[in-house]
């Protein structure tokens, strides 16, 4: 009796799909990282994520359940760069003794410095621009190291991570062709946008398109008068309509840019964090085909 109960037991085990056998515990830091795990994880992953949809991991304050969520994880993925300065405090207080994957390794940086092509602003922050998603070759190179490392953190299912990174590489380098051809629909000359911080440094290297901001990278600083009234000159002489606000930003500067200078202000941008699920940039894909679309519609006002 004891054995059939034994083997009827095995063969329920059996039966129930590999997913639901041991899922690892990994945290993604913020919305856009966690898009890319979900991606390369699938069904195999506990997935949680830190600092949610329409969140600004720059101001981030971590909460207790954050360490208790850590201290659970086998496995921790943060963009790196110095873009979650509160990550490292929290890993070592939860504790954290699971495996770090960060997914900017290897990526080659952008120093953060003057707004582009704004004379008069200047650098809010030393050492890399932590931005680099916003190039898509870029996070095929994040999804990469994600692949690597949550087969280190769980090699019975390797194979599987890294079948999903492949599809998704895939898609990725088809979204970037993507990128290039709209924004090709744009003259050269008339590619140029204000945005509300300047977190778009490595879209603009890799795409071609220059960027304004009033603000350095980091979305709490305030930028000076003096910089504001500059940029509204830059913007009259140079004849820019294309203008945005984030959905990490105050719209109040931006609005107050487009006043004074006749520019127009387009459809929100997506910038350091994902929209919520109802939203037009869910994922990061939807994300990179919102902006560059919105970019378009505006760039072809200047």
């Amino acid at each position: 009796m004891l054995r059939h109960l034994l083997l009827a037991a095995a063969l329920v085990f059996a039966a129930v799909p590999a997913s639901a056998q041991s899922k690892i515990k990994v945290v993604a830091t913020f919305s856009i990282l966690a898009d890319l795990v979900g991606q390369v994880g699938g069904d195999r992953v506990d997935l949680s994520v830190l600092v949610g949809a329409d969140t600004d991991a720059h101001a981030y304050q971590p909460k207790p359940a954050d360490a208790r969520t850590l201290a659970e994880a086998q496995a921790l993925v943060s963009n790196g760069l110095g873009f979650e300065g509160w990550i490292d405090r929290l890993a070592k207080a939860a504790p954290f003794k699971g495996r770090a994957i960060v997914a900017s390794a290897g990526v080659a940086t952008i120093a953060a410095g003057p707004s582009q092509g704004h004379s008069h602003g200047h650098s809010h922050g030393h050492g890399p621009d932590p931005h680099c998603w916003q190039d898509v070759a870029v996070v095929r190179r994040y999804v990469a190291n994600i692949a690597t490392g949550l087969a280190a953190a769980d090699p019975a299912n390797a194979a599987h991570y890294r079948d999903h990174a492949a599809a998704y590489d895939a898609r990725l380098a088809e979204l970037d062709r993507w990128v290039r051809a709209e924004i090709g629909k744009v003259p050269a000359d008339q590619r140029k946008a204000i945005t509300g911080h300047d977190s778009f440094r490595y879209f603009a290297k890799a795409y071609g398109v220059q960027f304004l901001s009033p603000r350095g990278y980091n979305t709490s600083t305030e930028p000076s008068a003096k910089d504001v009234a500059a940029l509204i000159r830059q913007v009259r002489e140079q004849k820019i309509k294309a203008l945005f606000i984030e959905n990490m930003t105050n719209p109040g500067l931006v609005e107050q840019i487009a006043r004074e200078s006749g520019a127009v202000v387009g459809a929100r941008l997506y910038s350091d964090a994902l929209s919520k699920p109802e939203g037009p940039a869910a994922t990061y894909e939807a994300m990179m085909r919102h902006n560059v679309t919105a970019l378009v519609a505006g760039m072809l006002k200047n």
